[in-house]
């Protein structure tokens, strides 16, 4: 099974390693997708949707609403986002029933990144 939540944050940045008008400060309404995939627990559920919004907004949106991503990340690009978090909630969510499946970062509703931890 795979459980789902999404969340949204904005926030500004520029691409200082890429020549195109993204290379000037700018910022989005950025769209985070978090996939648990699990079993049901003795609770029958894979992870609490109330326990994953709350490590999400204070690990990962406290972070990340309303700044200046680059002061974290050097080229915050989509896809060092995704990664980003990746590396962060990981160990966070994981337990004997769930662990982190997929993060997708979306700066705009047609252009995001899928990411699974493959490096």
């Amino acid at each position: 099974m795979l459980l789902i939540k999404e969340f949204s944050f904005d926030a500004a940045h520029n691409l200082v390693h890429y020549k195109g008008k993204c290379e000037r400060l700018h910022g989005h309404t950025y769209r985070l997708v978090v996939k648990l995939q699990g079993q049901r627990g003795p609770d029958d559920m894979i992870y609490d949707f109330v326990e994953l919004k709350r490590l999400v907004q204070e690990e990962i949106l406290a972070e990340f609403d309303h700044r200046y991503l680059n002061d974290f990340i050097p080229q915050p690009t989509a896809e060092n986002i995704a990664v980003y978090i990746w590396n962060k909630l990981a160990p966070m969510v994981g337990t004997e029933y769930a662990h982190l499946y997929e993060i997708q970062v979306w700066e705009t509703a047609t252009s995001g990144i899928v990411y699974r931890g493959e490096e």
